[in-house]
């Protein structure tokens, strides 16, 4: 028997480590990805994360700064990963590469590197891609259950690299659903429904609406969902944040909603659909652009989910965590300087002081 003395002090966990964790609660929902809209998924995962090390060694070079310890750190692998996530599976490889090599140069070593940067790094290089091409970066496979014509391996392959699949599936056929027509995603299907003049009980009709959000999207948002939940109890990441984006999106659809349900969605199919349990637990939680402060951490979540909800509701985009999310890196600063705790013994202001 061993005997210690104090203090206890627990041994915090590495940059590395951190980063690790974020890739391994990232897996249910990856899974669910790859079952529902194919091994693009994967492809994508592995061109971004290739390019993001090879940028990443590339940029250090240049600045004349150590590169193994720095790619160790695993920031741009992670960096790379969740933008992966949240891309087409049938993205052309340029695309990927071009959004990625962007998030790395001018999101992240422009200011700095790793610490520095402002803005997250992978919603930089997701919303280059989704301005510069909007149609690649909003056309998303069929679930594999609603699918005509379910794409393979080679055919997922063939699209990426050189926009070819087999001699019996074209792009446009393989975009195809059950009904003949090219599948959007579920807010994307909305929202198109409702500009052209439908209620909304008629626009969720359609095969891709079902349960909690639609076909194949509940369950990946379930999935990091459970990978969130794993990194909160890890301590990986706080719990203000995500919970306050859940929260900020329910304190406006939900009014919305009871104003007129036949075109505001329910407050549940906004937390089930598109990338929003992504957004929540992996992308907001960024511990570099987010706010530091307990009560600024909730502003910065509650901002983020409304504004999410706004712009789906209102604005041009079927989905809208990207933009959420950069816009409150914006007010990040702002936010921690009127946020910040006072100093223990120190009075509050003047006025408090005298």
């Amino acid at each position: 028997m061993s005997v210690l003395s104090s203090p206890f002090a627990k041994k915090p966990n590495t940059v590395t480590q951190l980063m690790l964790w974020v890739v391994l609660a990232t897996l249910p929902g990856v899974f669910a990805l790859v079952f529902f809209f194919g091994v693009g998924v994967i492809v994508n995962l592995f061109i971004a994360c290739s390019t993001a090390l090879i940028t990443e060694s590339i940029i250090l070079k240049l600045r004349q700064r150590p590169v193994a310890p720095i790619l160790w750190d695993g920031s741009a692998f992670v960096t790379a990963w969740l933008l992966a996530l949240a891309l087409p599976p049938l993205l052309p490889w340029w695309m990927t590469v071009l959004g990625t090599s962007f998030a790395i140069v001018f999101a992240k070593h422009v200011y700095g590197g790793l610490g520095n940067n402002i803005f997250n790094p992978a919603m930089v290089g997701y919303v280059l891609l989704l301005i510069s091409f909007p149609l690649e970066m909003t056309t998303w496979l069929p679930p594999q259950e609603l699918a005509a014509h379910p794409v393979g391996v080679v055919e997922t392959v063939g699209i990426i690299f050189s926009g070819q699949g087999s001699n019996t599936a074209t792009i446009d056929m393989l975009k195809q659903g059950v009904d003949g027509y090219t599948m959007a995603t579920p807010l994307d299907h909305i929202k198109t429904q409702l500009a052209q003049g439908y209620r909304l009980p008629e626009a969720e009709t359609a095969p891709i609406i079902k349960g909690l959000s639609g076909v194949g999207w509940q369950w990946v948002n379930l999935g990091f969902l459970v990978g969130g939940l794993v990194l909160m109890f890890k301590k990986v990441i706080g719990w203000q944040i995500p919970i306050g984006v859940l929260l900020g999106m329910g304190l406006i659809s939900l009014p919305l909603f009871f104003a007129n349900s036949d075109e505001y969605l329910f407050p549940m199919f906004h937390g089930f659909a598109g990338a929003t349990m992504l957004g929540a637990f992996f992308i907001a939680t960024d511990p570099v652009t987010a706010s530091t402060t307990p009560k600024g951490r909730w502003i910065f979540g509650l901002g983020i989910g409304a504004i999410t909800v706004l712009i789906r509701t209102f604005g041009g985009y079927p989905d809208a965590i990207a933009f959420a999310v950069l816009l409150m890196n914006m007010a990040v600063p702002m936010i921690d300087y009127y946020t910040k705790p006072r100093t223990y013994g120190h009075a509050r202001n003047a006025k408090e002081s005298s």
